[in-house]
């Protein structure tokens, strides 16, 4: 910020949907910035996205496509000591985002109930630092935001 300050520019923030979806983010890390260009594409499309561009050239440093998910907060930690994997995650956010799914209709698509339970909770339970994000590029049918406003408090009952 202070480099994006002192040359007049924009830092871009690096959060994206999923991420931000079940609070995997941090107001001074990737959260930090003026527009949140990634912040309504899925974890599983943001590496879709780097492949892509690296298709004829490697602009995208190939380790940073290959390695693990991990917000890089201790030594060794990976996303997936606390999450699902991307893969399993990004169904169930679509569903419940975008879809407007409740947890029912998510357990009956295939979706174990328990982790369903788990990731509503998380995205209800983290709408107080979406609203702190910066703006972002509204990408899917339902972005966070002005597309989906849910209370900072509230009481979570299930299903």
């Amino acid at each position: 910020m202070a480099l994006s300050n002192r040359e007049g520019s924009i830092l871009l923030s690096t959060g994206n949907k999923s991420e931000l979806a079940v609070g995997y983010c941090t107001l001074y890390g990737d959260m930090n910035g003026g527009l949140a260009v990634i912040s309504d594409v899925p974890k599983t499309a943001v590496y879709d996205l780097a492949r892509f561009i690296n298709a004829e050239k490697e602009y995208i440093p190939s380790r940073i496509i290959t390695k693990v998910p991990s917000a890089e907060l201790k030594p060794g930690q990976t996303d997936q000591d606390d999450l699902p994997p991307y893969e399993i995650l990004d169904p169930i956010l679509k569903g419940y985002i975008e879809d407007f799914k409740g947890t029912d209709e998510l357990v009956k698509m295939g979706f174990d109930g328990e982790l369903v339970e788990d990731v509503v909770s998380r995205v209800n339970r983290n709408e107080y630092k979406r609203h702190q994000a910066a703006p972002g590029l509204k990408v899917t049918s339902k972005a966070f935001g002005y597309g989906r406003r849910y209370p900072l408090a509230q009481r979570y009952t299930p299903k």
